[in-house]
């Protein structure tokens, strides 16, 4: 059985309106980093936003971990699908430093366990000598990490990026792309992001998807 089970998924933005999503299906085995590529536009993020229960498909099923979470008769809330998500713009909270940005998703956790969890995704990412500081403070590799770190405090069962690269350096993108890469495997993370590059794709995917438009 596949991590992420996706069947026959449809979805567009208002009645009548083409469909953005057409009839897609995949799976995702655990530990598995997947990258789906294709044109802008063409509905890469909205899957995102389906799998994550931001958006409701007009048809199909999604399955995590075995379990519906979406079809005809479910609908599973996003908070409660095991679903870590870093969006494109990181959406790291102004005016929190690195520690309380990741602290913000451990609520749930005794005050103890908290501590301790916060240490081990602050050291994961190489981020504890920043813990202080604010997100304006941090280069655009840094937020990444510490959005990717708020993500992972969660303990998801997958972890969905949208486009993560895309506001970075090109001189830097080697690198970081060697960064995330070395963080997920360290985390045995399952992941599904989307680009419109391949070569973010051939650095740190296990396989790919073409979606096409």
């Amino acid at each position: 059985m596949s991590l992420v089970e996706i069947s026959n998924l449809s979805f567009s933005y208002g009645r009548g309106n083409a469909p953005v999503i057409d009839q897609f299906s995949c799976s995702i085995e655990k530990g598995e980093t997947v990258g789906i590529v294709g044109a802008s536009g063409n509905g890469k993020s909205t899957l995102l936003r389906l799998i994550a229960g931001l958006e409701i498909p007009a048809g199909g099923e999604i399955r995590i971990n075995g379990l519906p979470v979406v079809n005809e008769s479910t609908f599973v809330q996003p908070e409660r699908r095991g679903v870590g998500m870093v969006f494109q713009d990181y959406a790291l909270f102004p005016h929190m430093c690195v520690r309380k940005n990741i602290e913000f998703a451990l609520h749930q956790l005794p005050r103890k366990e908290r501590a301790k969890h916060l240490e081990e995704m602050l050291e994961l990412v190489h981020l504890t000598d920043y813990k202080e500081r604010y997100p304006h403070e941090l280069s655009g590799g840094q937020q990444q990490r510490v959005a990717l770190a708020r993500a992972l405090a969660q303990k998801p069962a997958i972890l969905l990026m949208d486009e993560p690269f895309s506001n970075l350096d090109a001189g830097l993108k080697d690198s970081i792309r060697s960064e995330l890469l070395t963080i997920l495997k360290k985390a045995e993370m399952t992941c599904l992001f989307v680009t419109h590059d391949w070569e973010d794709v051939e650095a740190i995917s296990d396989r790919s998807i073409h979606l096409q438009s």
